[in-house]
């Protein structure tokens, strides 16, 4: 252990020293500030949208408009609401012709079905959506009054309301009993432990893919002999993958702390209290895990090229299964919970990312395939481990050319 750590601090040392990494250290956040700047150049302003006032017009058939309206005032919503007598048929086609616009039917539905009709016009701002649940307490209390709170209608409260957004060219049903899409109050509380994550793993992840370049590179130099003179190659192996996670420790840090100010300038939210959870406790976790696994097939295949830029193509799909999980993505977010997002988190190279992504976006977590995943994670972790060692010993030592898949099957069966 004493030597493999010696290897870490080497690796750490060595690269710190490195302009090449010391430029990609500062430069990879200076980057992503740079493209989201740009994006504010020529996009719309979230400020400005936040701020633009949105005229909603309410039919209000229960006598509801004053407490709707203390409401919009009390939660200060850039709203200018207003009362209407247009119909819902009527509305359909005024809402082609307008902008900015929403129009809310607030009627017996409410109190029954807890279905409060939307119709919105073009040019909504997108948080309009989110502002709509703060009108669910004075409409919540009018229902408790109108039911006199029984064990019955204790459920009928619980199901909340659901403001039913419609285009203006669909058929209006009074009686839709479509499925309701829950939606957070916070959307960003819900992602931040998440991308947190995702970014910690993303950032160890490419920093340790440097170590196709770090084993390749002494193989050329033809130093690996005089290292694995003073310690064995397991310890050699073990300290680049601790040296290099490190590393990708200190990338992830450096950009999170140039990125913060910015983040904290762009969303005025209490990001901190959003990304520091106990949850993120098993998604660094996941993405530790996600990290040892890369690691331990970019150190034992990086030992089998002669050169970094003479990679066979089998060298080149063992570096693109970090992105593997991007197949997932749509599936994922579309069904989270569904067959495809199941078959991601069972496969080793998938699973940190697919997991990641569930996790995210799922309120209520599946703990039994968190279990499974994370028990196929660490065995996966182990075995490749295993299987790198034995690699890592030969081809550390094989000069003049790349390995074939023949022969590093050949090391692994020895």
């Amino acid at each position: 252990m004493r030597n493999t750590m010696k290897v870490a601090k080497w690796e750490i040392k060595r690269n710190l020293k490195n302009k090449t990494f010391l430029i990609g250290l500062f430069l990879t956040p200076v980057l992503i500030i740079g493209f989201m700047l740009l994006g504010s150049l020529f996009g719309d302003d979230p400020a400005d949208t936040e701020q633009e006032t949105t005229r909603v017009f309410v039919n209000d058939q229960l006598g509801v408009f004053p407490e709707l309206q203390e409401s919009v005032n009390q939660n200060k919503l850039p709203w200018d609401l207003l009362q209407t007598d247009l119909t819902e048929k009527e509305v359909a086609a005024e809402a082609e012709l307008s902008e900015n616009t929403a129009y809310i039917f607030i009627d017996e539905r409410a109190m029954q079905e807890g279905n409060v009709p939307v119709y919105l016009s073009e040019e909504i701002p997108p948080f309009f959506s989110n502002e709509l649940q703060l009108l669910s307490s004075p409409l919540q209390t009018m229902q408790m009054e109108e039911l006199g709170i029984t064990e019955k209608q204790l459920a009928v409260i619980s199901k909340g309301f659901h403001f039913n957004e419609q285009s203006p060219g669909e058929n209006i049903n009074t009686t839709s009993t479509e499925e309701e899409t829950s939606l957070g109050e916070n959307p960003i509380e819900d992602l931040a432990p998440g991308a947190f994550a995702g970014f910690i793993m993303l950032s160890i992840v490419f920093t340790g893919m440097a170590i196709f370049q770090s084993a390749s590179q002494e193989k050329k130099d033809k130093i690996a002999e005089i290292i694995l003179s003073s310690l064995t190659p397991a310890e050699l192996m073990q300290g680049k993958i601790i040296g290099y996670f490190v590393l990708g420790l200190i990338q992830a840090v450096v950009s999170f702390t140039l990125l913060f100010p910015f983040l904290l300038w762009k969303i005025d939210l209490p990001i901190i209290e959003y990304i520091f959870v106990p949850e993120l406790i098993l998604l660094l976790v996941i993405a530790i895990l996600g990290f040892l696994l890369f690691a331990s097939l970019f150190v034992g295949i990086g030992a089998t090229m002669a050169d970094i830029t003479t990679a066979g193509n089998f060298q080149g799909m063992v570096m693109m299964l970090p992105f593997l999980p991007f197949i997932f993505i749509g599936p994922v977010i579309s069904d989270p919970t569904g067959l495809m997002a199941q078959i991601g988190t069972y496969i080793p190279f998938t699973s940190p990312g697919v997991l990641l992504l569930r996790l995210t976006i799922m309120e209520e977590w599946p703990w039994v395939e968190i279990v499974i995943s994370l028990a196929i994670l660490i065995v996966s972790v182990w075995l490749a481990m295993k299987l790198a060692g034995k690699i890592f010993k030969v081809g550390i030592l094989m000069y003049g050319k790349n390995a074939t898949p023949g022969e590093i099957w050949k090391w692994i069966r020895a």
